[in-house]
């Protein structure tokens, strides 16, 4: 295959990822916020504040926290959906393999990102429950991020 071609392969798979990643997001959003209020705890500013850190952005107010820490939560689901879709295109990977493969990417590097830029302790510090939760929502978003992936790329013209 050419360069040209391999890269409009990975263009293509890149932004049908992104979409995906936006299901994906939605779908922890919706595990995350369900799991916050059963066990009666605020949302997490984990992500905002690494986000904050990497980008020198901080917000002058709580309004500003929040739609922030929205947007950070949002770009970083869709970001890393384009990764799921480098995956499959790479290595031609698909379903729950696939799913498993992004999971370990984007589980593994928020354990190095978070304890980096100070936004959280490292997952050894957290304790078994939470770790086990955290691990959850990211499964609940690399499942469904993969899932919309598929049913992206099988309507994908060929």
């Amino acid at each position: 295959m050419d360069t040209t071609r391999t890269l409009s392969v990975l263009a293509s798979a890149a932004g049908r990822g992104m979409l995906a990643g936006v299901a994906g997001t939605a779908a922890m959003t919706v595990s995350s916020t369900l799991e916050a209020r059963l066990r009666g705890r605020g949302s997490s500013s984990a992500p905002e504040q690494a986000a904050g850190t990497v980008l020198g952005v901080r917000p002058r107010d709580e309004q500003g926290e929040r739609r922030f820490s929205t947007l950070a939560h949002w770009g970083y689901g869709t970001m890393w959906g384009a990764v799921r879709g480098v995956i499959g295109a790479a290595t031609g990977a698909a379903g729950a393999p696939a799913a498993l493969a992004h999971l370990l990417v984007v589980w593994g590097a928020e354990q190095v990102v978070l304890p980096s830029t100070g936004a959280a302790p490292p997952a050894w510090r957290w304790g078994a429950a939470e770790v086990g939760i955290d691990l959850l929502h990211h499964a609940v978003y690399a499942a469904a991020t993969g899932a919309a992936y598929d049913l992206l790329t099988a309507a994908a013209p060929r």
